[in-house]
């Protein structure tokens, strides 16, 4: 009588056999969430599907091949300045969608240099714009985006805030798959508002990948990154607020104008051309 073979279970992750882009997308990034939220707001208001995506500061493209694999007419574009990010996305999120790989298009250069596109939709996502620290610089690269747009179209970004995203603290968090996130808030500068952030990861095994992430930014608030955006040119600047407490419906982001101050709040802002 022979003994059934068992399945032998995948090698515990630790910070010897750790992907850090692996971790990072499933403890950073929803795509889902992010292009479902897009699809909404176009819809809403546009009345029709978009199908031209820019993703500045792209990473790893996942945005973009969630995009991509929504349909046949839908094309992504990612700009990233990291080759060895680019081509990690290439080779882990855009290779897999097969056919509709050919859908995405991944360009190693400045979000400041031109495309020579237009786009229904430019996205930048991760408070990877708070890399401009002047508004000088900010308002220049507004205007940019603005001229990446075509009609009917609009520029997406993310912020975060509230009071304890001032202090320095650490935030831990179990993500599934035998890991722990820590978000590491580890300067905050009240007088130039510069601040240095770093992820690190810890395994079961009591082992760390520190500083696997780290961020050199100037923290921005909502009033400033408006009034940015209209001294751009933009022709209306929405912030979308959570308002998954108050609302069952699924739209969870809602437009507002006001809002109630919260420890730590997310949202997104949405400029129209």
């Amino acid at each position: 009588m022979t003994q059934k073979s068992r399945a032998r279970k995948p090698p515990a992750i630790t910070a010897k056999n750790a992907d850090k882009h692996v971790l990072y997308q499933l403890s950073v990034q929803d795509a889902t969430v992010e292009v479902d939220f897009i699809d909404q707001v176009y819809r809403s208001l546009y009345r029709r599907r978009p199908l031209t995506l820019l993703e500045d500061f792209c990473g790893s493209a996942l945005i973009c091949a969630e995009w991509a694999r929504r349909g046949t007419a839908r094309q992504a574009t990612g700009v990233d300045i990291d080759r060895k990010v680019l081509a990690w996305g290439k080779a882990h999120n855009v290779a897999p969608l097969g056919d509709a790989s050919e859908q995405v298009r991944l360009l190693r250069q400045d979000v400041r240099d031109p495309v020579r596109t237009k786009f229904d939709v430019v996205c930048a996502f991760n408070f990877s714009y708070w890399v401009f620290r002047t508004r000088d610089e900010m308002r220049a690269y507004f205007a940019h985006v603005r001229t990446q747009l075509g009609p009917d179209s609009f520029f997406v970004l993310d912020a975060y805030g509230g009071w304890e995203s001032q202090q320095p603290m650490q935030e831990r968090r179990r993500i599934k798959g035998g890991f722990t996130y820590v978000w590491d808030q580890n300067q905050f500068d009240p007088i130039t508002h510069e601040v240095v952030n770093y992820i690190h990861f810890e395994f079961k095994n009591g082992s760390k990948l520190k500083q696997a992430f780290s961020y050199h930014w100037r923290f921005w608030t909502l009033p400033e990154l408006q009034e940015l955006l209209a001294e751009a040119g933009f022709s209306r600047v929405d912030v979308y607020w959570d308002c998954s407490k108050d609302q069952s419906d699924e739209e969870l982001f809602k437009p507002r104008l006001r809002a109630h101050n919260q420890p730590g709040w997310l949202a997104y802002i949405v400029a129209r051309r």
